[in-house]
């Protein structure tokens, strides 16, 4: 290989009209580079600094996603190092987010994973060059890369477990300088284990939970909370009311990635709960041309297929687009029980600018089929029935059908090296409708006892939310400042109506799958009962946070909000309205980052959070919000240049003014109890992670947490756990690794999700805990075609799901099963 020497001229002699635009190397000079790199001109980028940063020594470095190009500019300018390449070399091509206490080769590294391009020293400046092939002996200095990704890597080229950097808090960050808990759910360990939904996707991640709702929906939680409200691309949308959170489900093949974000969330979402934050960041065009075709066969005649493909859509690149087509059809392990979903997303990314980018999108999801709604009814004790898990409560004309439509709407700016802003919206259109059969009840020792449950819903929603930020960076008095600035504006409304009756007398080793299917009209007649009900739930709020280096190790980071909240709930059947209401509620956040090495820092955060309530007191008074607080101390680590991720974290969290029954007023709030807000509430616990490359070729995902939640002031559950479906103990883990040498075509994954008993509904009887183990085999046919299979459950554990368990029965969790994946990549 051809060897050119470049000399370059140190940034601190270059002249101030040169330091203020990019530096090109006279067109004499170059004349023979120029030849050998088939005419095209290398340039130089560099920018005046005061002094360059030594090779070895690390500095603190933020430098947004963007084009490559501009990447090394930013770094040039932020470190005063000179770095040289030619354009066509980064043309097309862009960089990942690096923050953190880095070395200018580190940061440089960083920039250039998976670009096939390198960085090499060169005195104190840095040429970026080809990365040689295995057969090119030329001698280069050594430089660590962190290559594409293995075989099997994602559309989005990613090929690891570990995440570089999170977008949850306004803007890119690396995890290490987030002073609070956060994973992230990669698209490798999304497509390795084949979760196909948010539910499953939460019980694979550190922490969290995802149970069955009372509907055939779910309820995610962390740290003994549910999260109320979930994020698309950092847009925050209210999710968990009960029509909704109950009742309908989220895919993921829109999606790229999800970041869990554990603890309180009030500065990024407002009003919530404290168990945190999940924010689904979906895919983009890509600047290159894919496309990949996925089909799926599995147990139970599960069948799917995928089409995912996305590129530049012009000449230079400017405009990109990205298109999945997911259909999936199955039965399940339950009699009757089938499922057809269609999902559909598309999405163009446009360069106004270099400096300025929009992006549109919009999906589309219609899931039809035979629901199995509740489980099976228990004995008293809250022992199962010796029936299979294969029994089905339901009739064979249980039938229901969930659309969503999604519509995403975003602009970027960068306005210089060390300003950005971007402005996201979102319109989120649901209908769930159902007609169904279920059984409730306590089982008697005969089988009698139980009810046929018959049911009409039909529940309607719109969202719409938007969300504006700007972050930047500046010197004052001889500190580094970081600061974002921004508000956001969510819109929940509802119309809500279901129909049921309670048939007594069945008998549940009888079960009638046969009986007369109702209709809305038939079951009013029947003496059913109504609910008409509509929600319309708004939240505006301002928010800002510093980031300030006290010192070269150790930062410091303040933050508030200030939020607005009104909620309008109607009764149409009995004219009942209430109202709540809270204006200007502040909710501060600040913790401390101290960098012990480039590598690891020590961190401690404190967060707020308030709920409103709607229950009222004997005097006919709303009550105050619930208010908490969420203390945090931890370290983490970030390690083989970012392919390694660590944490370890301390945490607990006092909630206090919780509604309780106020038993000394009688009843005298509509025949009941009113409310007091006296109730206290703690959650605690240790959580440690460890995600990204572990060892050559093997990469992990392990998680593990231990969590208590108990009533700390309640007139009826005093001393009693809080949280009666988080496990104490919980392991996440998932391993994938691919083997060395002639059998490098082949990879292995094996993952297991265990947990601690958790409690029934009423906290009457314990539901054991469970350890589930799961394998996988993948076979690299060809570079463009690999076979895949997932075998779940591999040991066949009878277990039930933590959740409702006794007021929707016992569900049980699916048994040994299997998903074949053929998966076609062409070159283009």
């Amino acid at each position: 290989m051809s060897k050119t020497t470049l000399r370059f001229r140190s940034p601190s002699h270059a002249s101030a009209a040169s330091a203020a635009k990019i530096a090109r190397f006279h067109p004499a000079p170059l004349a023979l580079a120029a030849a050998l790199a088939l005419a095209m001109p290398l340039a130089v980028h560099a920018q005046a600094a005061p002094s360059a940063t030594p090779a070895g020594q690390a500095s603190s470095l933020s430098i947004a996603a963007q084009p490559l190009g501009s990447a090394l500019q930013a770094l040039s300018a932020a470190t005063g190092v000179s770095i040289g390449f030619a354009p066509a070399l980064v043309e097309g091509k862009t960089a990942p987010a690096v923050s953190g206490m880095l070395t200018p080769q580190q940061a440089a590294d960083r920039l250039l994973a998976g670009s096939g391009l390198m960085a090499v020293r060169q005195g104190e400046a840095m040429v970026i060059k080809a990365t040689p092939s295995a057969s090119d002996t030329s001698t280069l200095p050594t430089v660590t890369v962190t290559a594409q990704g293995e075989r099997n890597a994602t559309s989005e080229g990613s090929g690891s477990l570990a995440a570089s950097a999170v977008s949850i808090n306004k803007g890119d960050q690396a995890l290490k300088d987030i002073p609070q808990s956060i994973s992230v759910i990669t698209r490798k360990q999304l497509d390795e284990q084949g979760i196909s939904d948010l539910r499953d996707a939460m019980n694979a991640a550190t922490g969290t939970m995802g149970v069955k709702g009372v509907g055939q929906g779910m309820v995610l939680s962390s740290r003994g909370f549910q999260i109320d409200a979930w994020q698309y691309d950092g847009v925050a949308i209210p999710r968990n009311h009960y029509s909704l959170g109950n009742w309908s489900a989220e895919g993921m093949a829109f999606y790229d990635r999800i970041e869990v974000l554990r603890g309180a969330s009030g500065l990024l979402q407002g009003t919530g709960s404290p168990g945190g934050a999940v924010n689904l960041v979906r895919k983009r065009g890509q600047r290159e041309k894919t496309v990949t075709v996925t089909a799926r066969a599995g147990s139970w005649d599960r069948y799917g297929l995928q089409l995912d493909a996305g590129g530049p859509l012009n000449e230079d690149g400017s405009l990109r687009g990205r298109l999945v087509v997911d259909e999936a059809r199955g039965h399940s392990f339950v009699d009757y029980v089938n499922e057809r979903t269609r999902s559909l997303y598309a999405a163009l990314d446009y360069d106004i600018s270099p400096d300025t980018t929009v992006g549109f999108g919009v999906s589309q999801l219609d899931s039809k089929g035979r629901p199995f709604i509740m489980g099976l009814p228990l004995y008293a004790d809250g022992s199962m029935t010796d029936l299979p898990r294969s029994t089905y409560t339901g009739s064979d004309w249980n039938r229901s059908n969930v659309k969503q439509t999604t519509v995403y709407a975003d602009l970027n700016h960068r306005i210089n090296n060390d300003w950005k802003f971007k402005v996201s919206a979102l319109h989120v259109s649901e209908q769930n409708a159902s007609l169904h059969q279920r059984m409730t009840g306590t089982v008697a020792a005969g089988g009698g006892d139980v009810t046929y449950d018959d049911w009409y819903t039909d529940f309607d929603l719109k969202k719409v939310a938007f969300d504006a930020f700007v972050n930047g960076r500046f010197d004052l008095a001889g500190f580094r400042n970081d600061v974002t600035v921004g508000a956001n504006y969510s819109k929940y409304r509802s119309n809500d109506v279901y129909a049921r009756t309670f048939t007594s007398g069945a008998d549940i080793f009888n079960i009638d799958h046969h009986r007369p299917e109702p209709t809305l009209d038939s079951l009013l007649a029947a003496g059913g009962r109504q609910w008409k009900s509509a929600y319309d739930v708004r939240q505006k709020g301002i928010y800002g946070s510093l980031r300030t280096r006290l010192t070269e190790p150790l930062t410091a980071i303040v933050g508030a909000r200030t939020s607005w909240y009104d909620s309008l709930y109607t009764n149409a059947v009995t004219d009942e309205r209430q109202v709540t209401s809270t204006s200007g509620e502040i909710t501060p956040y600040a913790g401390l980052v101290y960098a012990l090495t480039p590598e690891w820092s020590l961190y401690g955060s404190y967060t707020s959070v308030f709920e409103p309530q709607s229950e009222r007191t004997v005097d006919g008074k709303v009550l105050d919000p619930i208010t908490g607080t969420n203390y945090e101390l931890g370290i983490k680590g970030e390690l083989m240049n970012g392919k390694l991720n660590t944490s370890l974290a301390l945490f607990r969290y006092n909630h206090k003014n919780r509604a309780v029954n106020d038993l000394a007023s009688g009843y005298a709030c509509d025949g009941w109890y009113c409310s007091t807000s006296s109730g206290k509430v703690r959650s605690q616990g240790v959580e440690a992670e460890v995600s990204g490359e572990v060892a050559r070729d093997l990469q992990a995902m392990v998680g593990y947490t231990f969590n208590t939640s108990k009533f700390l002031n309640d007139p009826t559950n005093q001393g009693q756990v809080f949280s009666t479906w988080t496990p104490k103990h919980m392991l996440r883990a998932w391993l994938s690794y691919q083997l060395p040498g002639d059998w490098n075509r082949l990879s292995v994954g094996a993952g297991v999700v265990a947990q601690s008993h958790t409690l029934s509904y009423d906290r009457s009887f314990k539901v054991a805990g469970s350890t589930i183990t799961s394998l996988r085999l993948a076979y690299q046919a060809t570079p463009e075609v690999s076979v895949a299979l997932n075998v779940n459950n591999l040991f066949d554990k009878h277990y039930l799901q933590p959740g409702y368990v006794g007021y929707t029965g016992g569900i049980y969790g699916d048994p040994r099963n299997a998903m074949l994946t053929l998966k076609y990549t062409p070159k283009l």
